[in-house]
């Protein structure tokens, strides 16, 4: 593969066809769902992105399949390093292992078990620190400091941002005419994607949705001031992170609004989701599948689907 430069600004039209190009090898072309039942029961014309069935179980796959492509020579010669709750982490360990480099991924204590596994499974070297921001970027210079690992934001960085787009450049390939799209933001990495294929190959309306207790993107949206997050025990925990720097102000240009669900809301997207669509997500994708329940939908809307991962042990059948 030729060498690739890494992208400084936000990625063009081109640059998110070119991550599309660069990944098609190695993620999946993960399905766009219609399913009646939820039509009916949501009064609206639904097609649901199922990047739960993506690669490692999440979208990140595509920003980290990129990211770690366009960086192939430095991944070959220490690594990769990030710092991240489960799903980047996986993705960035399986990613680094298609191309045969290490990869350091620095996890939350609390961080869930299955995601831990995860990203063990794909051969990350998983070091534990407090779960809070500034302990995960502590502990992740820490650790590059002693290998030398190239540091891999697991949403503030344009290559991600740039690979993340390419679910919705997907979606939007098949549904040219959708009139919104639903979109968990979290870090902002897959949001700040959306936004940009939208603006480029679409005309939705693009709107965050965010859980009430973890709404940093939110307040920063709406005061036009970057607000950091605050630690919460949402059920959403892939969205527990502060929004990115970078991700910001693409949000602030492209997204049509951001809206909040309470956990109560979350839960019921969630059931909703395994009982009449039969996906099974995670509660962080549930967020937008209750968004979709409680607005109104006028046309076709699309819902991203962002992952799949999380513990199931607790779940019993008798």
């Amino acid at each position: 593969m030729s060498r690739v430069t890494s992208l400084t600004a936000v990625p063009s039209a081109a640059d998110i066809q070119a991550a599309a190009e660069r990944i098609a090898p190695y993620v999946s072309r993960t399905p766009v769902l219609k399913a009646p039942r939820f039509n009916h029961l949501a009064n609206g014309d639904f097609y649901l992105k199922c990047e739960h069935l993506q690669m490692t179980g999440a979208f990140k796959a595509r920003g980290a399949m990129n990211t770690v492509l366009v960086h192939k020579e430095e991944a070959l010669e220490n690594g990769v390093l990030t710092h991240s709750s489960g799903n980047h982490g996986a993705a960035l360990s399986w990613a680094a292992a298609q191309i045969g480099a290490k990869a350091y991924v620095v996890m939350p204590s609390n961080a869930p078990k299955a995601k831990i596994a995860s990203v063990e499974y794909y051969g990350g070297i998983v070091t534990f620190c407090e779960p809070t921001l500034e302990a995960r970027e502590t502990t992740a210079e820490q650790v590059r400091k002693n290998t030398g690992a190239l540091l891999i934001h697991p949403y503030d960085n344009y290559n991600i941002i740039a690979g993340q787009a390419t679910a919705t450049y997907e979606l939007l390939q098949e549904h040219p005419d959708l009139d919104q799209i639903f979109v968990p933001v979290g870090g902002g990495g897959l949001l700040a994607g959306a936004a940009l294929a939208n603006s480029y190959f679409g005309k939705a309306k693009v709107i965050g949705c965010e859980p009430t207790i973890a709404n940093d993107a939110f307040k920063s949206f709406t005061s036009g001031t970057w607000t950091p997050a605050k630690s919460t025990d949402t059920i959403a925990d892939g969205l527990k992170t502060s929004l990115g720097h970078k991700n910001f102000p693409i949000i602030q240009e492209h997204v049509d609004r951001i809206t909040l669900l309470s956990e109560d809301e979350i839960q019921e997207g969630w059931h909703t989701c395994l009982e009449t669509i039969k996906q099974f997500i995670e509660p962080s994708a549930g967020t937008g599948i209750a968004a979709a329940m409680r607005e109104e939908t006028p046309g076709k809307t699309g819902i991203i689907l962002c992952g799949g991962n999380m513990d199931v042990r607790g779940f019993t059948l008798r």
